[in-house]
């Protein structure tokens, strides 16, 4: 793999997906969450043959469950909805 690293992807994650990333860096004993982020993204794309249909969104892809507002909701908000 050419080591070159000429493009920047900046990618938003939910506390979950974050909490997900560094538990797999860390038991991987991965130096920085980007080289989980490359690892991660190889081991996917090794693993499965990605069709990016039409009409996909990106957040059909999220890790986690996703409330009406964007966010999956705590224990807390769920008691908050009675």
């Amino acid at each position: 793999m050419n080591d070159l690293r000429a493009e920047r992807l900046q990618v938003m994650l939910s506390p979950e997906e974050l909490a997900a990333l560094d538990d797999f860096r860390f038991k991987h004993r991965m130096p920085t969450r980007a080289a989980a982020v490359r690892e991660l993204l190889k081991l996917g794309l090794t693993a499965a043959a990605v069709d990016a249909g039409a009409g996909v969104k990106s957040s059909d892809y999220g890790l986690f469950g996703r409330g009406p507002e964007g966010h999956a909701p705590t224990n807390g908000d769920r008691d908050a909805e009675g």
